[in-house]
């Protein structure tokens, strides 16, 4: 029997009062084990109202008090971070190892924010004019939010949570409605804290949930990761609510193969690139432009890694590339490799129509690998969001760079080459937030903002580091005089 999950407000685990729920798949298995309530406006506003109440004490609280729960937090993910990974990959689909990566990210995001006393640091200057000093503070801003996805449903919350607590804010966590459990045995863990009630809180739902929290006046940022027409819609309801907003969306991640790059140590990290977390993550390599001469060899050598890629379900230990995440995902995706063919795109190898033994009711897509994808059709813009590797050809390192430039998104672009000139020229011109030479998931590490542009991200200042501090915090400028001759007086 499917387990109905809980809302965790003002402290306490509290049941919502939803009829509906949206139900929780094994997209290994096919078997719906959880349910997801549909948490209302109502129980929305009771946890940003306890969030109010909190944020007034929580603010005063010394930052080196404050960063005594985190490491606590840390200690905790740490201990349980095998229970953890397991959930993940049950709800996400992903492979165990996978599941294990995603945990070490998040509680890395932990043990950067616990720096918060020097990164939280404003500035002074004495005598900008005579006698007068001025002063920069940063204070918490209030109540924040986030929208999570279902692709990394363990890591990405801890991308913004650590550093809006760190900064004497209090924080409400939506989770995806698909992949909720993680979440909620991460607050299992919160509900050890010891933190005061308010401070840190999850509320279940959907679309009407997250219209709560962008509509909710004393809600004063929102962070979220999703796709590009979801980042857009909430970038913009949340700007005209007049609230700081950080939407990450999605991406269409192209790399270019120079002839000179190592095609064997290439085609390793661009397998696990593309087809690593079935092709669901938004820093997965789907394009890849072959420059001049290395056309046939990558193309053969990526082929046969393609074909050699161990399909199965997440805690097989055998398994390097899981499920994805729903049937009507693998529909979606079946559908566009069948768009793909009728642009005149050639399925090397061809993923679909196959299953995993003893896991028939599964979300399985097998890598595909598809060659002469036209540059201007439809599968060269379109985020496939699985396992599913597009080759195109260009005669010249600028042709190729023009092509990746050539596109809506810039979330990601990467080149494999042994010529520092043409990476130095690729890394300088190429329009995306996140650059690889010779890396295959060029994912910052946490004491780096997660960059995006174009239509992969919309606001100002990303996920992660010095960006999530400044997002989380506003300035305050003090200029103070004390003339002399009032002190004289005591």
């Amino acid at each position: 029997m499917a387990k109905r999950l809980m809302n965790y407000v003002n402290g306490q685990w509290v049941d919502s009062a939803a009829s509906e729920c949206a139900p929780v798949i094994n997209p290994g298995t096919g078997e719906h084990f959880a349910d997801a309530p549909l948490s209302s406006p109502a129980e929305v506003d009771a946890a940003v109202r306890a969030a109010v109440a909190a944020f007034k004490e929580w603010r005063r609280v010394p930052a080196p008090d404050r960063i005594q729960f985190l490491f606590k937090l840390k200690e905790l993910l740490e201990d349980n971070l095998d229970a953890l990974a397991r959930s993940c990959t049950e709800e996400c689909g992903k492979t165990y190892r996978e599941s294990v990566g995603e945990l070490r990210r998040a509680i890395e995001n932990v043990e950067v924010a616990c720096g918060i006393p020097l990164l939280m640091q404003g500035r002074n200057n004495e005598d900008i004019a005579r006698g007068i000093d001025e002063h920069m503070f940063r204070q918490p801003i209030g109540v924040a939010a986030m929208v999570a996805p279902f692709n990394f449903p363990a890591m990405i919350p801890f991308w913004f949570l650590p550093y809006a607590l760190a900064t004497g804010n209090c924080f409400i966590v939506k989770p995806s409605e698909k992949c909720p459990v993680t979440q909620q045995r991460v607050f299992e863990l919160v509900d050890r804290l010891g933190l005061p009630p308010g401070v840190l809180q999850l509320v279940n739902g959907a679309k009407e949930t997250v219209d709560a929290l962008l509509d909710h006046p004393d809600i004063r940022a929102i962070s979220m990761v999703g796709s590009t027409p979801a980042a857009r819609a909430i970038y913009a309801r949340a700007a005209a609510n007049g609230k700081r907003a950080q939407c990450q969306g999605g991406a269409k991640n192209p790399v270019l193969i120079m002839p000179d790059a190592d095609m064997e140590t290439a085609t390793r990290i661009l397998a696990d690139s593309a087809f690593g977390c079935a092709g669901q993550r938004c820093l997965a390599l789907s394009s890849g432009i072959t420059i001049g001469a290395a056309r046939d060899p990558f193309r053969g050598c990526f082929g046969e890694a393609t074909r050699a890629r161990r399909v199965g379900y997440g805690l097989d230990e055998d398994a390097e590339t899981g499920a994805v995440i729903s049937a009507e995902s693998k529909a979606r995706i079946e559908r566009l490799i069948g768009i793909a063919e009728a642009e005149g795109a050639r399925p090397i190898v061809d993923g679909r129509g196959q299953t995993v033994p003893g896991y028939e009711g599964g979300h399985f897509i097998f890598p595909t690998l598809l060659d002469g994808v036209p540059p201007q059709g439809e599968i060269a813009r379109t985020e496939i969001f699985g396992p599913v590797f597009s080759l195109m050809h260009a005669d010249t390192l600028e042709e190729g760079i023009a092509m990746v430039n050539d596109r809506a998104y810039g979330n990601m672009a990467c080149i494999f080459t042994a010529s520092g000139a043409a990476a130095r020229k690729f890394r300088n011109e190429v329009r995306a937030g996140n650059v690889g030479i010779n890396i295959g998931v060029a994912a910052p590490m946490a004491f780096f903002p997660f960059s995006g542009w174009a239509d992969s991200f919309f606001g100002d200042l990303h996920g992660q580091a010095e960006h999530a501090v400044e997002f989380f915090t506003e300035t305050k400028v003090v200029v103070e005089r004390w003339p002399q001759e009032w002190s004289r007086q005591f």
